[in-house]
């Protein structure tokens, strides 16, 4: 299976955009690890531009991701020891040394924790209980490879089950032409609004079952695609539509969101209509940047390898710096543009030295999601997009 250069781009440019909403957190009257010493109500209006399809996106591109994986062959055997490496080492480097210090700062600045940072990781962090709700200890932000990997595995034992038959024919038909955007559309508006209304994630694997019920159909839905010539030349005759009626959406849900303060639920129909709206926003947007990602970006440069490899290391290491920049600024008490403006500078600059560090130090790269030997870039080939059409 031929590599997508758009597809590529568009993991990087969602990755990117994460890191930026996580920083816009710090400044949000939403609960985070760290805030700022005056949220603002305002920045919630841009954020939920992209909070309805940001995580989904990113399952989706991983599932399409590990279908190019497996076809790569070896087998099932291979795939699983390969993802398995890929994602657990450094899940449980970042649950032991990267992550430690963001439930620290938590307690101390939100739950009066006395104790220092060290004190905090020798006696308490590996407690293996909760302080004040905060179960120890933890993945935080990593809960993303932990369920990544468990979608993986499950994938997994699917294909190993079919022995060599194909699903294919079946998400084709299910999933050509329109039905691509409503079919998983009328799913996340049924999460959303019918069988998990008013829901919270957990990210504690076990009970979260509104995440699940959002992310694994996605990451199904990548996976599937990521072999469907029907579904590219669907997407390319649907998305400018999908991109007009995410707008719409999105201004639905801003409507409601004005009217009503984030910690005031909306009234009968309005919160049924914020929660559909969201969904069909979701799901629009992420074909309107398929498309577009398949009509303009399927190019390779210069810099796409290098970026493509970086993301996940970027991933491990990007919200500790947050959290712990924002730590130190909050006694200068700066001004919220400037605290922002070097939250993402720093942020950038951290994230960067992490990867650019790690990648020249062999025992290193395993840790922070890397191949032991370095990157292997499959040479240029046609696609299932644009420029095979």
């Amino acid at each position: 299976m031929a590599r997508h250069y758009g597809l590529d781009w568009l993991r990087v440019g969602a990755f990117a955009l994460l890191i930026l909403y996580h920083v816009a957190l710090v400044f949000v009257p939403w609960p985070y690890h760290v805030k700022t010493a005056d949220p603002a109500d305002w920045i919630a209006i841009p954020m939920m531009a992209i909070n309805a399809w940001r995580l989904i996106l990113l399952f989706v591109v991983s599932g399409y991701a590990s279908r190019t994986l497996l076809a790569k062959g070896g087998g099932v055997g291979a795939f699983v020891r390969s993802r398995s490496a890929r994602l657990l080492i450094p899940l449980l480097f970042g649950i032991v040394v990267i992550v430690p210090v963001q439930p620290w700062i938590e307690l101390a600045g939100q739950h009066r924790y006395a104790g220092g940072f060290w004190s905090f990781y020798l006696h308490d962090y590996f407690g293996f209980w909760s302080i004040d709700g905060i179960i120890l200890p933890n993945w935080q932000h990593l809960w993303f490879v932990m369920y990544l990997w468990l979608y993986t595995m499950l994938i997994a034992i699917v294909g190993a089950a079919l022995r060599g038959r194909s699903l294919q024919g079946v998400f084709d038909r299910l999933f050509g032409g329109v039905w691509l955007w409503i079919w998983p559309s009328l799913w996340l508006i049924a999460v959303s609004a019918w069988l998990f209304p008013g829901g919270r994630e957990t990210h504690a694997l076990v009970d979260d079952w509104l995440a699940h019920a959002s992310y694994f159909p996605a990451f199904l839905f990548g996976f599937a695609f990521a072999g469907s010539e029907k579904g590219f030349a669907s997407v390319a005759r649907i998305w400018p539509w999908a991109a007009g009626v995410a707008v719409l959406a999105y201004a639905t849900v801003v409507g409601i969101e004005v009217a009503w303060p984030v910690d005031v639920v909306p009234p009968y129909p309005f919160g049924l209509i914020f929660s559909a709206a969201r969904g069909v926003q979701g799901w629009s947007a992420i074909v309107a940047l398929i498309g577009i990602a398949d009509r303009y970006w399927n190019r390779d440069t210069p810099w796409r390898a290098t970026l493509t490899e970086a993301v996940f290391p970027f991933y491990i290491i990007h919200q500790t710096i947050i959290v712990a920049g924002e730590w130190v600024l909050l006694p200068w008490h700066l001004s919220a543009v400037v605290e922002f403006a070097i939250l993402v500078v720093a942020t950038v600059i951290g994230c960067w030295a992490f990867y650019a560090v790690g990648r020249e130090v062999g025992w290193l790269r395993p840790l922070i999601g890397l191949r032991k030997r370095g990157p292997v870039h499959p040479p240029r080939t046609a696609t299932l997009a644009t420029e095979e059409r």
